[in-house]
């Protein structure tokens, strides 16, 4: 089965390779990959002390940024690397300050693998989540490296659960201890036999929690949203969008929106604002403009969202129209404000506790949407006692990354 495995990987190597041909984001993929050991011979000396760590896109790495952070603060002394499986992660965060080094992790080929742990020979590894890569794994196995898995996930449908996933299970030895989100991933491992694992929750709840000791006002959205109620619109994509637009174009003139779509492509962005008839205005379009007298503002640019929560009245989080489904429902719950999300979120374990939980609501059609929106901007008390419950709800579920920090010490 790994002669199969390794066969594959050869295989999906190749493709990709002529994918690129044709397509922008492989195009990154592979051209990424082209220099990732010679900047390791550049960057890492063999008297380096260094710590690793892996995640497969940007919203892993923001899972395991606490402990990243934490790691750094407790070893100064080694050299952080971080390295990323996609292009929508590494692209994003390839000039982060946290890491000494951020690269492309090489396909998960066995030369690739002794290649890559003989350059960084890292004292630790870290796993975020998933993303189980059995040649690194093994190799690491082979080093005897200290190996840990952050926030990690276990289901039914993993190979490892399956009666052909041997090998993958032998693969999961490599593991010192699996730091897992809940009990259910703690029950399902020890079914297979492995006893190191310690239920320490979410490292995304440290966080999000964290965001609130910095900075987050921005002067243009102030000013834009003149002291109304705001709905903010975060990560919709164009299912969202068609039950939004309705409602946005027949709300008050009192209510302000800030949509911050998924896809920021121009095309995209403009049919978006040729769909709504109040008064809008782009991101990119702002300067010298009075925002205060447009009701709706588009963010057509990236890495402000998080920040533009803290503005808001209500947050609609996109996705959940589609699949895999929803996005991050835990940004805009810190600062303590009801969400509402389409009907595909089953695959996420905080957006199933926080809608049981009555902070979150969920909208399958335009009427739903506008009676819970209705709602919620005409009871100011059902709006607190939403809000609350998010906020609660954060409060109550950080500490992941102390317990693992003081596991590893």
């Amino acid at each position: 089965m790994l002669f199969l495995y390794n066969l594959i990987i050869i295989i999906t190597g190749f493709f990709l390779k002529i994918a690129a041909l044709f397509s922008p984001k492989m195009k990154l993929f592979v051209d990424g990959r082209k220099n990732v050991f010679a900047l390791l011979k550049e960057k890492i000396n063999p008297e380096d002390k260094t710590i690793w760590f892996h995640s497969a896109s940007l919203g892993e790495y923001e899972q395991g940024l606490p402990v990243i952070e934490k790691i750094k603060e407790k070893y100064p002394a080694h050299k952080i690397i971080v390295t990323f499986f996609s292009p929508s992660g590494y692209e994003v965060r390839k000039n982060n300050n946290v890491a000494d080094i951020t690269i492309y992790l090489p396909l998960d080929t066995k030369s690739n693998a002794k290649q890559f742990l003989k350059l960084v020979h890292p004292e630790f590894a870290f796993f975020i989540k998933y993303e189980f890569w059995l040649n690194y794994l093994n190799e690491l196995k082979k080093l005897k490296t200290p190996t840990y898995l952050i926030s990690g996930i276990f289901r039914d449908n993993q190979m490892f659960f399956k009666w052909y996933g041997g090998f993958y299970r032998k693969a999961l030895e490599t593991f010192t201890y699996f730091f897992v989100q809940n009990e259910n991933s703690k029950v399902k491992i020890e079914t297979i036999g492995f006893q190191n694992v310690i239920v320490s929750g979410d490292t995304r709840f440290d966080r999000v929690n964290a965001i609130l000791e910095r900075d987050n006002s921005l002067e243009f959205v102030e000013a834009f949203k003149n002291n109304q109620p705001t709905i903010i619109i975060g990560s919709s994509w164009a299912k969202d969008e068609t039950i939004l637009i309705e409602y946005i174009n027949k709300a008050a003139t009192s209510v302000k929106f800030i949509i911050a779509p998924h896809n920021i492509k121009a095309e995209q962005i403009e049919n978006l604002k040729k769909a709504i008839t109040k008064q809008t205005v782009l991101f990119s379009e702002k300067e010298n403009k009075n925002l205060a007298d447009y009701n709706v503002f588009i963010i057509d640019t990236v890495g402000l969202l998080t920040k533009i929560y803290s503005y808001g009245t209500i947050a609609y989080v996109g996705g959940g129209f589609g699949n895999p489904g929803i996005h991050n429902i835990l940004e805009p719950a810190t600062f303590g404000i009801p969400i509402v999300i389409g009907p595909n979120y089953s695959k996420f374990a905080e957006a199933i506790e926080l809608v049981n939980l009555g902070g979150c609501m969920v909208v399958s059609d335009k009427e739903e949407l506008k009676q819970i929106f209705d709602g919620l901007l005409s009871d100011q008390n059902f709006l607190s006692e939403k809000g609350k419950i998010c906020r609660s709800y954060i409060q109550n579920n950080k500490g992941a990354t102390s317990t693992i920090i003081n596991t590893i010490s």
